[in-house]
């Protein structure tokens, strides 16, 4: 046990967060992502299960002890829904809220078109699969600088 750390990061995930150097991708995904498939193409080439925790948790443990990106647009991106681009389901919003709370200011999530996500988290450092039932609660979270 670790004290001020989030239990719901894992060994692996833990291992994984120090071990990403600015600029990758962490990808978090539901239920229903390929994500054993997409994972072996990565930097890191294994699946990083979460059992038992949804993709707002997974987000919320992560952005606990990672910063994202100061340096580019958009440091976190969302899935679009399918034919409806525009529309954020509630999963999220949910998610957009703890991105709000960890960087203290209004952070909004850019959008990737589903078959443009599988490819950009093929890129990823690493693919993190959650038991999130709701559809499209996948996210990248692009890792930043932390400054002494």
């Amino acid at each position: 046990m670790l004290k001020n750390i989030d239990p719901t990061l894992s060994p692996d995930l833990l291992q994984v967060l120090a071990a990403m150097g600015h600029g990758d991708d962490i990808v978090v995904v539901d239920a229903n992502f390929p994500a054993d498939s997409v994972a072996r193409q990565t930097v890191t080439g294994k699946l990083i299960r979460l059992d038992g925790v949804d993709a707002v948790q997974a987000v919320s443990a992560i952005l606990s002890v990672f910063p994202l990106d100061s340096f580019v647009e958009a440091p976190a991106r969302r899935m679009e829904i399918v034919g409806a681009p525009d529309e954020i389901p509630e999963v999220q919003q949910e998610v957009q809220r703890e991105i709000d709370d960890a960087e203290g200011q209004a952070l909004p999530m850019a959008s990737v078109e589903r078959f443009a996500f599988y490819e950009e988290a093929k890129k990823a450092y690493a693919v993190v699969a959650t038991t999130e039932g709701r559809a499209y609660g996948c996210f990248m979270l692009k890792k930043g600088v932390i400054f002494f």
